[in-house]
């Protein structure tokens, strides 16, 4: 037993969760597990304990293995900062900024990278369980493959194909999955199983048995629709849940077009008192919300063009003069100040946007990009938070003399007169249960003091037995090789 590869019909058909599921109920089993992504796009970043950064849902695997997230669990990691072109970060550092027809060139040079970080976490674990990214059947990007089928060999991982019921068509994605890729392809596919069904799995009987039968490959079961997935982290910013959250008092989130680290908001969304709004695009914010977080972004000067495209900085000025509060965090708290400059082009073309002029400090983008986990001392509760900044760009001006909070000997953040607006780099700040609690207080939120990790842990657990009770755990794992 050494490693097994859950790849998907599409994008989004829950192999991340999929992939956590079997992580803990392999650590349940007493198996020495690890995840593995060879290549992920995704905004939602974690710092890693050896101070890189991987894709978020490797670090939620890590966390259902029982280990700290490390650069090797997700190799190379795609930040998309444009439509055409995103950052490349291979085995947790930044290594260039390509445009999307220019990755194919590069791709045969990461295979190197990431059979290495494999062999690592092989090495030190009796399983590996292994994440596909986007779905093999794209066959028009098969040359150079690092992701799907050309990791599968290259490694020699068995692949069970997953796919998602939810979305309708999934016997076309099985049976058509199969009839685009080639033999050799095709052999390392040891089976199949089917995701996010609702309702009587029994009344899929007759397809499940029409796929088994046109394919060759035995099904390892149907899984049902997992009702506490949103307890969760999201990997992907189309995951958010639309519908507002809780029954309390209101907190808005600008719902960016290069929305990153979006798991900060996590602990808000499961707290009672909170009703957490994502404010998409064309909507207003809500006149009743409390509180507007201005979350990170990956093209901190589009997204503030996309703000005001949305008109939301109007809908800001509004409700501070109506005594709301602002939080900025990471790029948001960027947009907050008097003008983002980025005189070398680092996230764009180069040159100067005006800010929102909500904060008095102004930021220069530069080159070096600030990676770390940090603990950190809320400066107005003394709190301690534990966090992580993750962000290029450096930002100073007279509202950084009252900082957000205190990293050892330095202020970090800041905060405007009067207090209503506030900004900071710190990501995962809302995890820290007594700063949560202390926040949202001063809010004038009662939110009890509860364990934000553990009903994470909580939710994984009821992942792993949701997996044991409806698939063939132990045939699947048996699958490895």
């Amino acid at each position: 037993m050494t490693a097994l590869m859950i790849q998907g019909c599409g994008s989004n058909v829950g192999k991340s969760m999929l992939v956590a599921g079997l992580c803990r109920a392999a650590r349940r089993r007493g198996l020495s597990v690890a995840p593995f992504k060879p290549q992920n796009m995704s905004n939602n970043a974690a710092v890693t304990v050896d101070g890189g950064e991987i894709g978020r849902a490797q670090a939620l695997q890590a966390q259902a293995c029982g280990l700290e997230p490390v650069t090797d669990m997700n190799p190379v990691l795609l930040k998309p900062e444009t439509d055409v072109g995103a950052q490349v970060i291979v085995q947790g550092r930044r290594v260039a900024t390509v445009r999307a027809r220019d990755y194919a060139d590069l791709k045969p040079k990461l295979m190197v990278s990431v059979l290495d970080s494999f062999h690592r976490l092989r090495a030190a674990h009796d399983l590996v369980i292994v994440e596909g990214a986007g779905s093999p059947a794209e066959v028009n990007l098969r040359a150079g493959d690092i992701a799907n089928m050309g990791f599968a060999r290259a490694a020699n991982v068995p692949v069970v194909l997953t796919g998602d019921i939810d979305r309708g068509g999934v016997i076309a994605q099985i049976i058509g999955t199969q009839a685009v890729m080639d033999p050799a392809d095709n052999a390392m596919v040891a089976g199949f199983l089917i995701n996010k069904f609702r309702g009587d799995p029994r009344l899929f009987d007759d397809g499940y048995a029409l796929i088994a039968a046109r394919t060759g490959w035995p099904g390892f079961g149907v899984l049902p629709w997992f009702d506490k997935a949103h307890l969760l982290p999201a990997e992907d910013a189309l995951d958010i849940r639309s519908e507002p959250s809780g029954s309390g008092v209101t907190i808005a989130c600008l719902t960016l077009s290069r929305i990153a680290n979006f798991d900060d908001l996590d602990p808000l969304k499961s707290e009672p008192s909170v009703r957490l709004v994502m404010v998409r695009p064309g909507q207003p914010i809500p006149a009743e919300a409390r509180l507007v977080i201005i979350p990170g972004s990956k093209s901190t000067r589009g997204d503030l063009a996309f703000l005001r495209a949305q008109g939301w900085d109007i809908d800001l000025k509004a409700h501070v003069r109506r005594g709301g509060h602002v939080l900025g965090i990471c790029g948001g708290y960027q947009m907050l100040g008097h003008e983002i400059a980025d005189p070398q082009g680092i996230e764009g073309p180069a040159g100067s946007t005006e800010g929102l002029g909500l904060l008095d400090v102004s930021t220069v983008m530069t080159p070096d990009k600030r990676l770390a986990r940090v603990q950190a001392v809320h400066a107005a509760s003394a709190l301690t938070v534990d966090g992580y900044e993750i962000h290029i760009g450096r930002t100073s001006g007279p509202d950084c003399a009252r900082p957000f909070a205190h990293v050892e000997e330095r202020a970090e953040g800041a905060v405007s007169v009067g207090g209503q607006v506030a900004g900071s780099y710190l990501h995962g700040l809302f995890s820290s249960d007594s700063f949560r609690a202390a926040y949202l207080a001063e809010l004038g939120i009662a939110a009890p003091l509860r364990s934000h990790a553990g009903v994470v842990e909580d939710a994984l657990d009821a992942l792993a037995d949701h997996v044991e009770a409806h698939l063939d755990v132990t045939g699947l794992l048996a699958l490895a090789r």
